[in-house]
This record gives C-alpha cells, structure tokens and sequence, in this order.
C-alpha cells in the first residue's frame, strides 16, 4: 500500500535523497519548511518551529510522518544560546507535530524519527545495543530529550520509530567533507587517541531504513542506525586516505589542539560509540553497503 507522507528537515542530504526514493516507490510526498521554495516531486508546507506555528494542510489525508527537522549541530560553535537552540529546534518540533496531529485529528499513523548514536555518550570499548541507556554530556542529554518528546505523542493508534543515526557518509556533504578537506591538503592525521569508535553508515543506507520503517509496520522502536561493522577514527582517517590517494601523518592530532579549534564541539569526533546493529539486522534491513571500503569506494567513484 502507497503512503501520504510528510517529511520535516527534507531539505538536509538524507531528506534529498529520501524525497526522490519515497516518490520512485510510489508515494506521495510533502514537506515542511521554514521558507517557501519548490522542492521537485513533494508538495511543500510551511512552518515556524520557534512561534509554534504549523500550516494545518500539511496533514490532510497523512498517514506517515518523517521527522528529520533539527540545527546542524556542527556549522557553529557551541554557545549557550547555540547548545539551547540545537535542543529546541528537535523537541519543539516534534511537540509541533504531535498537537498537530491531535488539533486536527489527522490519520497520522507512523511516526518516524532521527535521533542519533550521541545518545550513548562516550563509552569507550562497550558495545551498544539500544537497550544500553543513555549518558552524561550535552549531546546524550539532546538525544535523550529529542527521544522523550518524541515519544510523547505515543498512543495504541501511533506507531513510533527512531533511527539513532551514526556518521553519515555522503559526497561532498556532512561529517565526511570536513574530515576529508584536512587529507586532501596532506595534513590527515587521527584525532585525539584515533581508538575511539566511529559508527558509520552509508548515505543510501540511512534512506533504504526510512523506507523499510514505511513500508513494514514491523518495525517499532528505536533502531541503531549504523552499518554492522564500526571501525575506529584512525582506521577511518586511512580508509578516507587510502581512497583519495593521500598520505596520512604518523602522528595523532591532540585533543587538546582540537580544543583549541573548535571548542567545545571538539567532543564530536573524540567520543568513542561502539554500537551494534543486530536489532536491525533482526528486522531483516539488508544493508547494501556493509564494509567501509566499498561504501568510500561507491561516493568517491
């Protein structure tokens, strides 16, 4: 069965792509954004996170919801007032959405969310399951209360999943473009230890598990959004080396001159999420890209 589906944050690289896959699968697609602009394939709505303001006919005749809609955690320093409006921007929209739904008496029947693996905090060698719990820092407390408000909507009539998203590897956009740039200008190197793990996920992978949480009601729940083998930064930082055909230094950048450069968001790539992707692979997701070689291979082919 075709779906009525309405994605929030859809002008980021995963809500590009997924866009174009949901309408080639046959379903109808609209989307919600902060500025009126056409977006190719989705019927476009508008929204004020902040003022609490929704377009009501962005739900008529919804039945799923893909709630992407968040700050880039990593285009501006952590501040206060940054830390505060990167929370804001993932709990007041989903509590937009939810009394949505329910003002309008929407057939709202799924609701899928991001969240992402920095609900763990920094654990070292641990291995993670999605039934790990949550940690200390600014980034598990994000997560944990992007999770709450998210969940808060829940009801026997509403089917609720989260995608705990790990490193996204994408051409030319997010995470993998800035730790590229310094290896291919030769000054590549590990950071801080280069031991901590880094749960990385292809791009077409991230979109395919959208899809499978559409289309299979099986799916319920928070998901580790993450390939099956994680690999550590230094390994990383190689695999990126080795397929642009560039050097990396023998030497470790320290956590302390990360400190220096980017403040407090110098925790982005020094904490260590060891996560497993078993429950996934339990639901029968069938990643295309499994190892870290060939999904590097694919984008810088």
């Amino acid at each position: 069965m075709k779906n009525q589906i309405l994605i929030t944050g859809a002008t980021g690289m995963v809500g590009k792509k997924l866009i174009n896959a949901l309408h080639n699968n046959g379903h109808k697609v609209s989307v919600l954004t902060r500025k009126a602009t056409n977006i190719k394939n989705a019927t476009v709505y508008l929204w004020d996170v902040y003022k609490q303001q929704i377009d009501p006919n962005c739900l008529q005749g919804i039945d799923t919801i893909i709630h992407l809609a968040g700050e880039n955690i990593a285009d501006k320093k952590w501040t206060k007032e940054r830390k505060q409006q990167i929370i804001d921007s993932r709990v007041m929209s989903a509590q937009l959405l939810h009394k949505a739904i329910k003002e309008t008496q929407s057939p709202v029947k799924t609701f899928i969310s991001a969240s992402a693996i920095g609900y763990y905090g920094n654990r070292g060698d641990e291995i993670l399951t999605e039934e790990s719990g949550t940690s200390t820092g600014f980034l598990a407390r994000c997560c944990k209360l992007w999770e709450d408000a998210v969940d808060e909507g829940a009801s026997p009539d509403l089917r609720i999943v989260k995608f705990r998203i790990g490193f996204v590897l994408g051409k030319s956009e997010g995470g993998l473009a800035a730790l590229e740039k310094p290896i291919r200008y030769f000054v590549g190197a590990p950071l801080g230890s280069g031991k901590q793990w880094t749960p990385w996920v292809h791009v077409d992978d991230i979109v395919n598990m959208f899809i499978s949480a559409v289309e299979n009601p099986s799916y319920q729940g928070t998901y580790n959004a993450c390939a099956p083998f994680p690999v550590t930064n230094e390994t990383l930082t190689k695999a990126i080396a080795k397929t642009i055909n560039r050097p990396v230094w023998p030497i470790h950048v320290p956590e302390k001159v990360l400190e220096m450069i980017l403040g407090k968001m110098s925790i982005l790539p020094l904490i260590s999420t060891n996560t497993s992707a078993q429950k996934l692979l339990d639901a029968g997701f069938q990643f295309k890209y499994t190892h870290l070689e060939d999904a590097l291979n694919d984008i810088y082919k």
